[in-house]
């Protein structure tokens, strides 16, 4: 006879929560998907910490919101336990190994990125990226059209972003007003295709770390530490309170916006860290979908714009992103970090790219912590408003054209050296210089595609070949 189980601890401590959450910080590879498969292994299977009706109905919330919902479900798996300083514990650690890592490889890429050995390393990964956010549009596509009417509104977005130049909020708020309005005119029409999808980009096939087998959907043990605080009433902070909500808005309100007061008194309204803290706000509040949907938005910005980084080098930030622990969304924390070492103003450029990587972090992911502690006690009353539920299928839909439009935009970055912009009203174009077409780099992307679309190899595998490969022919050439 097997084993019973052993019982899961009545109570968890907030140091010993906090060496858990350090854990799937330091080993969220792989992107929501993996880290999600990560935290159902850690919390559901092995800890017995939540069970699997409410790691998925925190996860369903999640779903709906903007922002990484990998980092937003450890927040609020860490608030539900551990009250408003579980959930800043669980978010933080959740995010700081990443962003350890990437403020040290932008620190090396802003000083070594001429290098001959480091081009010939990005080439490679360059390649693999485009590969992996076409993959990105497979998957969500498949999963949110399922009607024509969605079709159409996914198709509308890309038109309206690619060849009109239109603003990424102007497109998701419409998306949103489309499907609200479908709703009311058609509502047996719209009922039909409405449910939003409950499972996360990628997470057809989870990729758990080896020391966890664990898959969503598996059965868990019902009685769980957050059973055990219910049974003890430690849960009376989930019972929805105005006056707690009126409280957390204004906190979280003056920590998101407070921090960029005082950098427009103390540098000046036009500084370049003001003008990130305002602009990663804004890309803060409308990131449905997760990370590809904003990276257009962020690198058309970014290098026409504001100048803050040059052609193609969203991919290599987003190829450090891929590569190292944590959201895929602290791809933002590398253009953050260019921007301010480029334009310093009076700091040194290392000190102001730090600046730079740390204003941007703040204003990324202080709201995700406000949409948890503000609308997790309210989640059944969201999830079943049939209009909201509509509107943000619709919002899904168009983060699919959102999604195709950066996809083509990586590709003709990598595939040709050289993209020259075409303003002929009212279209905004980029349109390549056929004479510069890189044959090296569109094997690499093509091969990238097939390893991962036709062999189903995970994105670190990939990505691994794809940089021996480019870096032997970028040194070959």
């Amino acid at each position: 006879m097997p084993e019973a189980a052993p019982p899961p601890p009545t109570a968890v401590s907030l140091r010993q929560a906090a060496g858990v959450w350090a854990k799937i910080g330091l080993l969220g590879f792989g992107g929501p998907a993996g880290q999600i498969a990560l935290m159902h292994g850690e919390l559901v299977e092995r800890r017995r910490w939540i069970d699997e009706d409410r790691f998925l109905h925190a996860l369903n919330y999640c779903m709906l919101l903007p922002g990484p919902e990998a980092q937003q479900l450890a927040t609020y798996i860490g608030w539900l336990m551990h009250r408003t300083w579980g959930g800043v514990v669980a978010g933080v650690l959740f995010v700081l190994p990443g962003f350890a890592a990437i403020l040290g490889l932008s620190v090396l890429y802003a000083q070594f990125h001429a290098l001959p050995v480091v081009i010939a390393l990005f080439f490679g990964l360059k390649s693999a990226v485009v590969a992996i956010v076409a993959e990105a549009v497979w998957r969500l596509g498949r999963r949110a059209l399922r009607t024509r009417g969605l079709m159409v509104l996914a198709a509308l977005a890309f038109v309206a972003i690619f060849a009109f130049g239109a603003p990424f909020p102007a497109v998701v708020l419409g998306a949103g007003a489309c499907g609200w309005l479908g709703h009311w005119l058609r509502p047996g029409r719209a009922a039909g295709a409405t449910t939003l999808s409950r499972t996360p980009i990628g997470a057809e096939t989870p990729t758990a770390p080896a020391s966890s087998s664990a898959t969503i959907g598996a059965a868990a043990p019902s009685a769980t530490v957050i059973d055990a605080l219910a049974r003890a009433g430690g849960l009376a902070h989930t019972v929805p309170s105005l006056g707690r909500a009126i409280r957390c808005l204004v906190v979280c309100a003056t920590l998101w916006a407070g921090p960029v007061l005082l950098l427009a008194r103390g540098f000046g309204a036009r500084s370049v860290f003001v003008t990130e803290a305002v602009f990663f706000s804004k890309a803060a509040a409308v990131t449905f979908g997760g990370a590809y949907s904003v990276l257009a938005y962020v690198a058309q910005r970014a290098v026409d714009t504001y100048g803050w980084l040059r052609p193609g080098e969203m991919l290599d930030g987003l190829g450090m992103a891929e590569t190292t622990p944590g959201p895929l969304i602290l791809v933002l924390q590398f253009v953050g970090f260019m921007g301010a070492f480029r334009h310093p103003g009076g700091l040194a450029p290392l000190g102001a790219g730090l600046a730079g990587a740390l204003v941007t972090c703040w204003v990324t992911f202080v709201p995700c912590f406000l949409w948890i502690f503000l609308g997790a006690p309210y989640v059944e009353a969201l999830r079943g408003h049939r209009p909201l539920r509509a509107a943000l299928s619709a919002i899904t839909a168009a983060v699919v054209g959102v999604i195709l439009n950066l996809s083509v935009w990586f590709a003709v970055h990598v595939v040709f050296r050289e993209v020259r912009p075409l303003e002929v009203v009212p279209l905004h174009l980029r349109v390549p210089v056929w004479g510069t077409f890189d044959a090296r780099a569109t094997t690499l992307a093509a091969l990238a595609a097939i390893l991962l679309l036709r062999l189903a190899w995970g994105v670190p595998r990939t990505l691994a070949t794809c940089v021996v490969l480019g870096a032997l022919v970028a040194l070959l050439r």
